[in-house]
């Protein structure tokens, strides 16, 4: 599929997703967040991909919803009201689109983080920043609570206590700090950036894709279950694995042969 707002391009099995608004800081218009729904179905629907790393073109990674000036001329109008009707509101899409790729999902970030465009971030697996990151949670500025899945992602990263620090104080964390906290794992130089998160994703996709997405879906399912119900949940995932027949077989045989393994996801 084409994209206007988004490059998107793969290679080596990972999905390479650009958010490609430099001029307003690949800020959220309309067009484009449809389009990170769209690319999100591409993904989860592509066996070959198998983690996906979501940067903005730039200076930004993404500076929120756009809310500068007047529409432009044919851009779509407001959400429909279906949208609005819905119980995730509209705003809660992209942070459902995201988090539900069962594909690893890493984000690199080049620049300014604020808003929705934070809550993006927040949504991936990985945050991989340069020098040059900072967040900004923004949204009391502007009269509102956090919206796109920021309250949620924001309390089980940093906990409680610091989640609400920065909501309330909406103030700049930079990348040092970011590092420090926890909303960035990996604090990287600004010229490496790429470098460093393709090598990461390298460092996943490595290993058997079904099992690795088996691995992703159990651990986010046993953030709010008890010990006994995430141990049953363990139990069932590890079956997923074992229906990669091919790969289970080449585990085993490159082991015994001492190679680096080959996985097919089959």
């Amino acid at each position: 599929m084409a994209y206007d707002n988004v490059i998107y391009d793969k290679q080596d099995h990972i999905a390479l997703v650009t958010l490609n608004r430099p001029e307003r800081l690949n800020a959220l218009s309309r067009p484009l967040q449809l389009e990170i729904l769209e690319v999100c179905k591409e993904i989860k629907a592509d066996d070959d991909a198998w983690a996906v790393i979501l940067t903005g073109a730039g200076r930004g990674f993404c500076s929120g919803a756009d809310i500068s000036g007047p529409r432009p001329e044919g851009e779509p109008p407001a959400p429909p009201q279906n949208a609005l009707l819905d119980e995730f509101h509209w705003v809660g899409d992209q942070a459902m689109a995201v988090y539900n790729l069962d594909k690893p999902t890493i984000a690199a970030m080049n620049g300014v983080c604020a808003g929705a465009g934070m809550s993006l971030a927040l949504s991936c697996d990985l945050r991989v920043g340069s020098e040059n990151a900072r967040f900004r949670s923004v949204f009391l500025e502007r009269n509102l609570s956090p919206d796109s899945g920021m309250s949620w992602f924001l309390t089980r990263i940093l906990g409680y206590s610091r989640a609400i620090d920065l909501i309330l104080t909406s103030r700049d964390v930079a990348a040092e700090e970011a590092y420090r906290l926890g909303l960035l794992d990996r604090l990287v130089a600004h010229d490496r950036l790429m470098e460093e998160s393709l090598a990461l994703a390298h460092q996943i996709t490595q290993w058997p894709p079904v099992a690795v997405r088996a691995a992703k879906r159990v651990t986010q399912q046993n953030l709010n279950k008890d010990l006994p119900d995430g141990l049953r949940n363990e139990a069932y995932h590890l079956e997923y694995g074992r229906k990669a027949k091919n790969d289970s077989r080449e585990a085993f045989t490159a082991r015994i042969e001492k190679r680096k393994p080959v996985y097919t996801g089959t």
